[in-house]
Order: C-alpha cells, then structure tokens, then sequence
C-alpha cells in the first residue's frame, strides 16, 4: 500500500493558484467598480456591488478574513446611514425655504424698519426714524436733503446717551411749509472731542411692494416702494403694519 504524504500542500496550492481567480486579482475588483461607479462617486449601490465581487472571487485557501468582513457590512450600513441623512436635511431644507417664503408673502404691503439713509416720505403725516448713538454725545443732529440734494429741514436732537435715539419729522420744510412727497435722504451726524463730524447710522421705514426668491438657494429679498431697492430677510430690524 502506498502511503501519500498529505502534509505537502505545494501541488494543491499551485492547482488552485492556476484555476481560482483569487480577490487579489484587481482587475475582477477595478472593472466592477469601473461599471457600477463609472465617473460618479461611490454610492451604496456600488459599494454593495463591489463587496459582492470580492467574496465571489475570493482565495479558497485564504478567504476574507471575518473582522474585516464586519468591517465592511459596518461601512456599508454607515453610507447608507448617511445617505438617509441626506435625504432628510434636504426635506427640513425645502421646508423651511417654503415657510420663509410664506413668511416674506405676509409682508408684501406692510411697512418694515432697516437701517438705511433713505426713505420714500408721505409729506401729509409724521415719519418715524431712529439714530444709533455709539456713546454718548453732546449733539446729535439729522439733516434731511430732498433728491436733488437741498436741504429742506435741519432736525436737533440735542445731548443723546448711547444707545438707540428716536426722532420725528412732521413732513415740513424749515420755513414750516409741507415739503413735497418723494424720496429723502437723512443724514445724522455728531462732533467728537476734536470738534469733527462724525457720521450716525438712521434706521427708517420703507414698505414692501414684492418679494424676490433666490433661485440659487441663497435668502430672498424684499423689494421695496420708490425705487429703494432690495433688502434681505435679515436686515429687517421691525416690522409695522
């Protein structure tokens, strides 16, 4: 009886060697990956695909080692844990774009506050404004110039503290005669220690006409009466009726 040495596996390992395309072979992975990705990125699909393609082709004597197996099922769940995160951000996205501008709507007519230098002024009743005092002054004062950019009424708002500082103008000129209606630019300023002009930021009213959405993603814009151009969502310091 012939007695066969089976501790020498060098024959069967150069069999198998030359009949089993092994996972080492990165042709099988490349072209799988080349087919299900192509010029995109790697999406769970392929990634699916491609861990398919290596147990497939797989070493007989030397098969996917199980930690980096799991490790793999791991990554999978998290790209598709991602992918789902996705999704769901970009649903509360088109929401909330879609409740901004249900909330922009509900302002096309009503009167809002920014900071601005310029305001388009009904002459028949009092306008609102408001200066932002940096730290406490010894005068303040705001000039009001029509479009071709005569002055028409000097306010003096006196000693002001710092803070928010409100003034009020009734519509007429320095000769107490009602100044025509139209766009007027209000220019506040004060004098520091050196005795220089030292301009002040005025917040004044402006009313919406219609609303602009971005097209881009980017935040609407408010399009406002008398040519006073647009604003943004944001700057809306108050809103009036």
């Amino acid at each position: 009886m012939a007695i066969v040495d089976t501790s020498n596996t060098t024959a069967v390992q150069d069999l198998f060697n030359s009949k089993v395309k092994t996972a080492t072979d990165n042709s099988s992975v490349g072209d799988a990956a080349k087919s299900a990705t192509g010029n995109q990125s790697l999406g769970k699909d392929a990634f699916l695909q491609l861990l398919v393609t290596q147990l497939k082709n797989q070493n007989p004597l030397s098969p996917q080692d199980n930690g980096a197996f799991v490790a793999q099922l791991a990554q999978f769940s998290s790209l598709e844990g991602i992918n789902t995160l996705n999704d769901s951000v970009n649903n509360i996205s088109s929401n909330f774009s879609s409740s901004q501008a249900l909330q922009a709507s509900s302002l096309v007519g009503r009167s809002i506050i920014i900071q601005t230098d310029k305001a388009m002024v009904d002459t028949s009743k009092s306008m609102n404004g408001s200066v932002a005092v940096t730290s406490a002054v010894g005068n303040v004062s705001v000039k009001i110039t029509d479009k071709d950019g005569t002055v028409v009424r000097t306010l003096d708002m006196g000693a002001q503290s710092a803070g928010t500082s409100f003034f009020i103008w009734d519509g007429k000129n320095d000769n107490g005669e009602v100044a025509p209606a139209g766009t007027y630019t209000f220019n506040a300023t004060t004098k520091n220690d050196k005795g220089e002009a030292v301009a002040l930021a005025t917040s004044l009213p402006a009313t919406v006409t219609s609303v602009t959405l971005s097209k881009t993603g980017g935040e609407m814009l408010l399009n406002l009466a008398g040519g006073m151009g647009s604003v943004k969502l944001s700057q809306i310091q108050t809103i009036g009726t």
